[in-house]
């Protein structure tokens, strides 16, 4: 995308919906599935060895290389102060009625209000592994780790619940989060960034390069040129992008359906898992724990869920490689402006977009990734057990945005949209409702919806711009540590 897409704004709602061809969900008549809560990671903590223990070839810690360090995947005993910092890692799942003959049931995975966002679970499972290295070699660990926001909101939520817990002290655990400046309005204050001690060890950088995905390379040469100069003088860093340190926590989303709503169950119907997606990283985590439940023969193949795709039009790379097998910008269908509305259009792809304000617009700066290396995976997965792609709007997000409120009740979505900081709850739920319109959901498979994130201003309190150090260079980034 060129560099001057379009991001959905932050205090303005645009004038002008959808046209009612993009047809509002609506809630039906409540299904009789059950509803139920859990704490993914205490619940199922006996699990999470097997689910590792398959997605992981090599689980001992990583020390030869420096820049290659992991501190293996031991977790600590599950005492009352480790249950005690793992307290936030709770899901509901939430029958939500019917839209178009298909019941729909929300996997709400936001109830952290420290993040408001999936990425709670695997960043306390990161989190919880560290503990257990620094308290089993006493060697402390700094972690290092990219993100467009989220992913590092989580992990320093999780860093400071484990200092609260006990588990560490602040010397001994440290996380380093480098994010794009895009996605400045995401990044929230806490005591990690007020105090002035925490703040130094564990310091929030803003990336000010013209692509928030250069993120990646940039904390990657930093940790190659300077992590062996830090393990020197006793100091772990940990490059913690991988996608094993995910999958292994969000395996237990299959638990969980297990426990509440099996698919195995006695008139139980097909069922499609709908996600809004960057890498896919949750889904593939979810497929990784029914493989888990198959192989304990506590779940059949035959019963696996298929999965769709939802992602926006500023990287639709993945339902792209899912229908086409490359990432060739070709394959985007030609959009049309329509001066009568400001809106432009296109009719020859129904996985697309119909209506949109700009062709090139950032919905969400959160799903920022091009060309992800989980493609392959995820479309051998939907090759396998069924499941499609579909890209959404903001035009399509604002039409339906009234009807989703009434579907998910209560406050779940604010009144006001332009208060929403995180879209992906709206971006799935405007997807599955697009792709039942237009017929890419087979017949009769209920839906399963993971409300990935969800959250607006009136949720957090934004990180003070003092708080936070531009770098644009590895030497930025190794004077920001350091200091």
């Amino acid at each position: 995308m060129p560099n001057s897409a379009t991001t959905a704004p932050a205090t303005t709602a645009p004038a002008t919906t959808a046209p009612a061809t993009t047809a509002p969900a609506t809630a039906g008549t409540p299904a009789p599935a059950p509803g139920g809560s859990a704490n993914l990671l205490t619940d199922f903590y006996d699990l999470l060895p097997k689910a590792i223990e398959r997605a992981v070839p090599d689980r001992e810690p990583l020390t030869a290389d420096p820049a290659a360090f992991s501190p293996g995947f031991a977790l600590p005993e599950l005492d009352d102060r480790v249950r005690h910092f793992l307290a936030a890692a709770t899901a509901q799942w939430l029958p939500l009625g019917e839209y178009g003959g298909h019941r729909l049931t929300l996997l709400d995975l936001t109830g952290n209000p420290g993040t408001g966002t999936t990425k709670t679970f695997a960043s306390l499972l990161i989190v919880a592994r560290a503990v257990e290295y620094v308290r089993r070699t006493g060697e402390p660990v700094v972690i290092f780790s990219p993100t467009s926001a989220n992913k590092g909101v989580a992990l320093r939520d999780a860093v400071l619940r484990a200092i609260d817990a006990g588990l560490v002290e602040p010397e001994q655990l440290r996380v380093v989060v480098l994010a794009p400046a895009s996605c400045r309005q995401k990044l929230r204050a806490s005591r990690l960034s007020e105090d002035d001690r925490l703040r130094a060890l564990n310091p929030l950088l803003l990336y000010g390069g013209a692509n928030p995905e250069g993120v990646k390379p940039l904390g990657r040469e930093y940790v190659d040129q300077y992590a062996p100069a830090l393990r020197r003088d006793g100091l772990n860093v940990w490059f913690s992008l991988q996608l094993g340190n995910y999958l292994t926590a969000d395996v237990a989303r299959a638990f969980f359906e297990h426990q509440v709503d099996p698919t195995d169950a006695t008139g139980a119907a097909p069922r499609l898992h709908a996600h809004a997606v960057s890498s896919a990283f949750g889904l593939l985590g979810y497929h990784q724990g029914r493989a888990v439940l198959e192989d304990l023969g506590l779940a059949t193949r035959s019963t696996r869920p298929a999965s769709l795709l939802v992602q926006h039009l500023g990287t639709p790379d993945m339902v792209v490689n899912l229908r086409h097998g490359d990432f060739d910008h070709a394959h985007r269908p030609d959009y049309r402006f329509d001066p009568g509305t400001g809106l432009h259009r296109q009719t020859a792809d129904p996985r697309f977009p119909e209506v949109t304000y700009d062709p090139d617009e950032v919905l969400d700066p959160t799903f920022y990734t091009r060309r992800p290396i989980t493609s392959p995976a995820m479309n051998e997965l939907i090759a396998t057990f069924g499941g499609d792609g579909v890209v959404v709007s903001l035009a399509e997000c604002v039409a339906r945005y009234p009807a989703l409120r009434v579907l998910l009740g209560g406050d779940r979505l604010p009144a006001d949209l332009r208060t929403l900081r995180e879209w992906s709850l709206v971006m799935a739920l405007t997807g599955v409702c697009n792709a039942i319109d237009r017929g890419l959901v087979e017949e009769g498979r209920d839906i399963v919806v993971h409300g990935s994130g969800c959250y607006s201003t009136a949720d957090y309190e934004p990180m003070a711009a003092g708080a936070m150090t531009p770098v644009h260079t590895v030497e930025d980034v190794a004077r920001a540590v350091s200091g």
